[in-house]
C-alpha cells in the first residue's frame, strides 16, 4: 500500500532511501538532500511528453509516457531494488503528479513499503521558504571568528566529527569564501540546493538547541547565505581562534598547494584577481613568486597586506569574545571549544520532549490526499 505523506512527516522518516523519479536535469539543479535519481524519464523524453502535452492533451501525454517508460520498467526497479536495500522508499517528483504517482503504483506491485510526497519537490521548496522565511531560528549560534589561516574550517569538522551540530557553509557552498575559494573544490550547488543543505543542517541542530557556524558574509561564491542565519550569528556567540603568522601561513599552503603542479595556475589566476586592490605590479611579483613555488612568501604577504586589515579580527586574546582559544594545537583547541558549547544553557535543551522548533515543523496533519493532475 502506498502512504502519501507531507514534507515535514518525509524529513522525520529514518531508514529510507529518498528516491527522486524526475529527470537528470532537474535533479542535477537542485533535490531533496540526500536523495538519489532513479529518472522515468529522462531529459529528451520528458520534453517530448511536455511537447504533446501542449499540442495533443494530457491524455496523448500519458500514452506516450507510458510507450517510453514500459520497456525499461525491470530494469529500473532493479535499479530501485538495489539502491533500497531493504529500506522503506520515499518517492517525489516535481509536484506530485504522475510521475510518482505511477512509479509508486508499480513499486507498491513490487512489494516495496512506498511513501510519496505531497505536491513533490514544489512543496519542499515550500517548506524551506517556510523554515528560512521566520524572524529568529529555533537554534542559537555559536559563531567562529579567526583571522585567515586560524584553521576555522577545521575546527567545524572536527566538532561535527565529534557530534557537535555544525552548519558548515563554505563545505556547502564548495567554497571557501576568499579569493582561493574554488580551487581544488568541485563546482558550487544551485542556490535552491543550497538552502535545503543549510535546512537539513538546522533541523539536525534543533535537537542541541545550539549550532557552530563560521561566521560568514552574505554572499559566498555566487550563493547567498539566507538572512535568517546571518541575524542568528550577529545574535549569536562569539568564539574569537587565534594564532602565530608561520602556522596560519603553514595551513594555507597545506590547504592550496596540494593539487596537480601545486595547483600553481589556479592560484595565479585567482591572485591576478587582486590587481585592484594590490596593483598590477604587485600581482605580477606575487604571481612570478607562485610560479618559483614561494608559497610562503606569498601567503604571509597576502595575510599581513590584504586579509587581515579586511576582516581586522584580533590576532590576540580580546574581551568583545565570549571564548578566546589559540589553536596553535589544535587538538586542545578542538576540547576546549567543545567542553565550552556542551556546558552553554542552551546546549541539550529540550521541552516538551523535542524542542519548540522541531515541534513546529513536523506537528499538524498532514494535507488532504488530493492529487495535483499533470505530468508531476
Amino acid at each position: 500500500m502506498v502512504k502519501d505523506i507531507n514534507v515535514a512527516e518525509a524529513l522525520s522518516l529514518s531508514d529510507v532511501l529518498v528516491v527522486d523519479v524526475r529527470s537528470e536535469g532537474e535533479y542535477s539543479e537542485a533535490t531533496i538532500p540526500g536523495a538519489v535519481n532513479v529518472p522515468l524519464l529522462d531529459n529528451v523524453e520528458r520534453a517530448l511528453v511536455g511537447t504533446v502535452y501542449k499540442e495533443k492533451g494530457p491524455a496523448e501525454a500519458r500514452k506516450l509516457g507510458l510507450e517510453l517508460v514500459s520497456p525499461r520498467l525491470p530494469r529500473w526497479v532493479e535499479t530501485v531494488e538495489r539502491l533500497a536495500r531493504g529500506r522503506r522508499l520515499v518517492l517525489f517528483c516535481w509536484r506530485g503528479g504522475l510521475r510518482s504517482q505511477f512509479a509508486a503504483a508499480i513499486l507498491d506491485v513490487m512489494g516495496f513499503a512506498v511513501y510519496r510526497i505531497l505536491g513533490g519537490y514544489k512543496a519542499y521548496r515550500r517548506f524551506v521558504n517556510s523554515y528560512l522565511g521566520v524572524e529568529e531560528l529555533p537554534v542559537k549560534a555559536v559563531v567562529i571568528h579567526g583571522l585567515t589561516g586560524v584553521g576555522k574550517t577545521t575546527l567545524l569538522r572536527r566538532l561535527a566529527e565529534q557530534g557537535l551540530p555544525v552548519l558548515d557553509l563554505e563545505g556547502l557552498a564548495r567554497h571557501r569564501g576568499s579569493v582561493y575559494g574554488k580551487i581544488g573544490l568541485p563546482p558550487s550547488p544551485s542556490q535552491k540546493m543550497f538552502e535545503g543543505l543549510i535546512v537539513r543542517a538546522l533541523m539536525a541542530a534543533e535537537e542541541k538547541g545550539v549550532f557552530v557556524v563560521e561566521c560568514e558574509s552574505r554572499r559566498l561564491g555566487n550563493l547567498l547565505v539566507p538572512a535568517v542565519v546571518l541575524r542568528a550569528m550577529e545574535k549569536g556567540y562569539r568564539v574569537l581562534l587565534y594564532d602565530s603568522l608561520e602556522n596560519r601561513v603553514r595551513r594555507i599552503r597545506q590547504e592550496y598547494t596540494s593539487g596537480p603542479q601545486q595547483n600553481i595556475p589556479a592560484l595565479q589566476e585567482a591572485t591576478s584577481a587582486l590587481a585592484k586592490y594590490l596593483g598590477a605590479r604587485r600581482v605580477a611579483e606575487l604571481n612570478q613568486l607562485l610560479a618559483g613555488g614561494e608559497f610562503d612568501q606569498v601567503f604571509s604577504y597576502l595575510l599581513t597586506k590584504y586579509y587581515d586589515p579586511l576582516y581586522g579580527y584580533p590576532g590576540e586574546p580580546s574581551p568583545d569574545y565570549d571564548l578566546c582559544v589559540n589553536t596553535a594545537d589544535m587538538d586542545e583547541a578542538v576540547n576546549r571549544v567543545r567542553e565550552w558549547i556542551t556546558g552553554l544553557p542552551e546546549y541539550g535543551r529540550v521541552e516538551g520532549g523535542e524542542p519548540d522548533g522541531y515541534r513546529k515543523h513536523t506537528t499538524g496533519s498532514p494535507p488532504g490526499p488530493g492529487v495535483v493532475p499533470g505530468a508531476g
